[in-house]
């Protein structure tokens, strides 16, 4: 069985049916998405868990889960999409760490799209991880040639102000900074 990594390494479900629910039971057992290696070999292990009903609607009575899986509609209490699999390899074998994604997600509110799309647009609007603002403008600047290499020494920045005024155009999230 492979064995997804990053993105499904921490999500896990609790999954229950509505008629054991229903009849006071919450008979059911945590399962680790990353131990399946698609949606099918899930599926399987869920109507395995539950043959004792001969159509088991299931529930997924807690799950743990990055944020972004419950964001993207992926999760839900009734509802685990048949392409969470796909979504994660794409998302494991773009070039940015599952982080970086979410904190695009977060800043764009990029909720409900195709993650192609979410990763084409990433790629256009990413710049890196900074403590700050003011670090981010400051390297920014001076890469794209804005801030000569020998200022002199009497000249001051106000970084705070730079900073202040760039961000208009830029979001942020966890240290990760994108152009709107």
């Amino acid at each position: 069985m492979a064995k997804l990594q990053h993105c499904l390494q921490s999500a896990c479900i609790y999954v229950g049916t509505y008629h054991k629910y229903n009849n006071s039971s919450l008979y059911g057992k945590w399962l680790n998405l990353s131990d399946y290696s698609d949606y099918d070999e899930l599926l399987t292990t869920m109507y395995e868990l539950h043959s004792d009903e001969s159509d088991p609607e299931f529930m997924f009575q807690d799950y743990e889960t990055p944020e972004f899986f419950i964001n993207q509609g992926l999760i839900s209490e009734s509802y685990i999409s048949k392409d969470i699999y796909e979504i994660a390899e794409q998302i494991d074998s773009s070039d940015y760490d599952f982080e970086v994604i979410v904190a695009y997600a977060e800043c764009m509110s990029y909720y409900h799209k195709e993650v192609e799309d979410l990763l084409e647009s990433l790629s256009d609007s990413y710049y890196g991880k900074f403590d700050s603002d003011e670090n981010f403008v400051q390297e920014m600047l001076e890469q794209d040639g804005s801030i000569p290499e020998n200022l002199p020494s009497y000249i001051y920045i106000d970084w705070t102000s730079t900073a202040r005024h760039l961000m208009y155009d830029y979001s942020t999230s966890n240290g990760y900074y994108f152009r709107n």
